[in-house]
């Protein structure tokens, strides 16, 4: 196993794809983790409608985007990506809120 190095220290393509291996790893975890916020609102949740919250999707957004600026990245492909991510995470909770509701 190659010891992950940081990107600026990094001079063969083997410790490059090790750190992008031990990123996504984190990243995977941590979407895990999100995913068990979205199964405690399925939870919470009184009612269907309360699911999807545009207001609080608009906020997540503008979170992003600040964060994306400070973090010096493109803060369009953080939008893209976070889009998506909400979009699933909504789906994904309306499928734990139905399941829930049958029992």
């Amino acid at each position: 196993m190659t010891d992950v190095r940081d990107p600026a220290d990094c001079t063969t393509m083997i410790e490059v794809r090790a750190g992008v291996d031990e990123v996504d790893r984190r990243i995977v975890a941590l979407i895990a983790r999100r995913f068990g916020y979205m199964d405690a609102a399925a939870r919470i949740k009184p009612e269907r409608s309360a699911v999807r919250d545009e207001k609080r999707k608009a906020d997540v957004l503008a979170n992003v985007d600040a964060s994306a600026r400070e973090a010096g990245i493109d803060h369009k492909l953080a939008a893209r990506l976070y889009e998506d991510l909400i979009e699933t995470s909504i789906a994904y909770e309306l499928g734990v809120f139905d399941r829930a509701s049958r029992r």
